[in-house]
């Protein structure tokens, strides 16, 4: 794989990683940090718990991305240093 490629591909992953982390911290901001168990407040627990897990999902993908993002990186940071070896000796 060339170089140009792997610097894209490493750009478009920590983009992503980035905007995913943007949308959870706006998605965070609507969260009810308050367990509600008392009488009248069990419409909101369904609620709490989508809540809960839709961030579980997007923290899934965070750590995902956030791999794939560093894995590339490494990999691009590899293969210059290999070119600049090979070019030198």
């Amino acid at each position: 794989m060339a170089l140009p490629t792997l610097i894209a591909l490493f750009a478009a992953f920590g983009i992503a990683t980035a905007g995913l982390a943007l949308y959870r911290k706006f998605l965070s901001m609507h969260e009810d940090d308050l367990i509600h168990l008392g009488p009248g407040e069990e419409k909101l627990v369904p609620q709490q718990v989508a809540m809960a897990h839709r961030i579980a999902v997007i923290d899934r993908w965070g750590e995902v991305l956030t791999v794939l993002t560093a894995t590339f990186g490494l990999v691009a940071l590899a293969v210059y240093l290999y070119e600049v070896f090979r070019a030198y000796y």
